[in-house]
């Protein structure tokens, strides 16, 4: 048997390019981790993982921290990720015999996986899923001095189409707004978390909007089906879907679901696009067949890999092609074959809860500053992504509806009213520098950006108006002594 046909030498410069970006996205996700897991998700965190995994058993919920959890060993899990994903951002993998590098990018999806198993609400976005499922494909590319299997590179495009197809699906039948081409007068405006550029975008001309929404339309409906079509054609429309992702970068706040669709963008290229990239010069010597075959059992893996992916797009298919499609969902706690999509349905007027408290003797409330979603009138919306700031995205939710704060923001309220340290880091402003207020509130706000008139007068980035108050004042007295 000849197996010419498995190999794509053409895609190494693209494999190299791939893995340094999901190397740096794995980077990114562990980061957070060390940073946001223990405040949310800790022993004494919002939603504490040690009370979930007691009531799920592990075939529900595959974790690691089924074995134990304590956030020592979350810190640990932690570090050893940031390390890994460090270390194969440097290249080092490509120094490793092909099994030890498969086991280095496997521990990576595996420890990743135990992570987002455990994160309950917190870790329920589809670019969670959308890590996964990349890096495990990416388990099976082989280190650079291996030449790139091509079942790989086909099971990475079929997941970007899946990605950006099922996105466009989902627009086209969801709002009425992205069939009448008027989605984008309002979604820059009340996305989740706008960007610096954000007032910008949604101060463009309306005909501009139109046509954004008209190109969104083309790149997710029509483009993804030249992935699959011979180059240089499938470059062409890989670069489309870069130069779109740059610029949905651009205008918000998306974590890492933009760099992860950048990243699994540059498997449809080749040569034809990336072959001044020195990869060769980068690879060491190495005891191997001088044409990058890799051994009989290597081959095997990603046979069986290629037919479970084939067994498993069952359910993205059937969902995509009927008349109920869901956005994001994951059909096996594996994180495989999963379904994509974001914004079926744009909201036409932005809310915010907004967290104050009152000190002891004190008249004024005072506002709690939050690192990424709208807060004060005068600050300008920073810059977060491909970083992911959890409780921001949570608040826009409960901006929506409070439903979604149930079980977590009782308890982000008495947090603090205690003080408490871990959750007061993941806020960029304490007005009460440490010491507890005697009450907290959460009200809510209608905002909308500043016109060129008012920005130009009063220098404020959002106009606020006042709509209800959510939860009403509140002091450790009323708290349970359960919390």
């Amino acid at each position: 048997m000849t197996w010419d046909w498995f190999w794509a030498p053409e895609y190494d410069p693209a494999r190299f390019v791939l893995q340094r970006l999901l190397a740096a996205t794995y980077a990114l996700a562990f980061l957070n981790v060390l940073n946001q897991f223990v405040p949310l998700l800790g022993e004494r965190g919002l939603t504490p993982a040690p009370r979930f995994l007691e009531r799920v058993s592990f075939r529900r919920c595959p974790t690691l921290f089924h074995l134990h959890y304590s956030d020592r060993l979350l810190r640990v899990v932690g570090w050893c990720g940031l390390l890994l994903s460090l270390g194969a951002f440097l290249g080092a993998t490509d120094l490793l015999p092909l099994w030890a590098a498969m086991t280095v990018w496997f521990a990576l999806w595996a420890l990743y996986l135990s992570i987002v198993n455990t994160g309950q609400v917190w870790y329920a976005f589809g670019w969670e899923s959308l890590l996964l499922e990349t890096g495990f494909l990416a388990v099976f590319l082989g280190p650079a001095h291996t030449t790139t299997p091509v079942p790989v590179i086909w099971l990475l495009c079929w997941l970007l189409f899946r990605v950006e197809f099922g996105a466009g699906l989902i627009k086209m039948r969801g709002d009425p707004a992205w069939r009448d081409l008027t989605a984008l007068y309002y979604h820059h405006e009340t996305q989740p978390m706008p960007g610096p550029l954000s007032r910008a975008f949604h101060r463009a001309p309306r005909p501009l909007h139109r046509a954004e929404v008209v190109a969104n339309h083309i790149t997710q409906l029509i483009v993804p089906f030249a992935l699959f079509l011979p180059q240089p054609v499938a470059s062409a429309a890989a670069l489309v879907m870069i130069v779109t992702q740059g610029w949905l970068l651009l205008s918000g706040n998306f974590a890492w679901l933009n760099l992860v669709t950048i990243t699994l963008a540059f498997s449809a290229t080749d040569t034809t696009l990336l072959g001044w990239l020195p990869t060769q010069a980068l690879t060491p010597a190495a005891e191997l067949p001088q044409d990058g075959s890799t051994p009989l059992w290597h081959r095997a893996a990603v046979l069986a890999l290629t037919a479970l992916m084939v067994v498993l797009s069952y359910w993205p298919v059937r969902n995509m092609l009927g008349s109920g499609q869901v956005m994001n969902r994951s059909f096996n706690k594996l994180h495989l074959g999963n379904t994509y999509g974001a914004f079926g349905s744009v909201t036409r007027t932005r809310h915010e809860v907004i967290l104050e408290g009152l000190a002891t003797g004190e008249s004024e409330w005072r506002e709690y500053g939050f690192r990424g979603k709208p807060g004060e009138v005068t600050r300008r919306p920073p810059q977060i992504a491909p970083y992911h700031l959890r409780l921001d995205w949570l608040m826009w939710f409960v901006a929506i509806s409070p439903s979604y704060g149930r079980g977590w923001l009782e308890r982000l309220l008495l947090a603090l009213l205690r003080g408490d340290r871990n959750v007061l880091r993941l806020l960029r402003h304490d007005p009460f520098h440490g010491r507890p207020p005697r009450y907290v509130r959460a009200r809510l706000f209608h905002y909308r950006f500043s016109t060129p008139r008012e920005r130009r007068e009063s220098g404020v980035w959002w106009v606020r108006t006042p709509v209800t108050e959510l939860v009403p004042a509140v002091s450790l007295d009323d708290v349970a002594p359960n919390g």
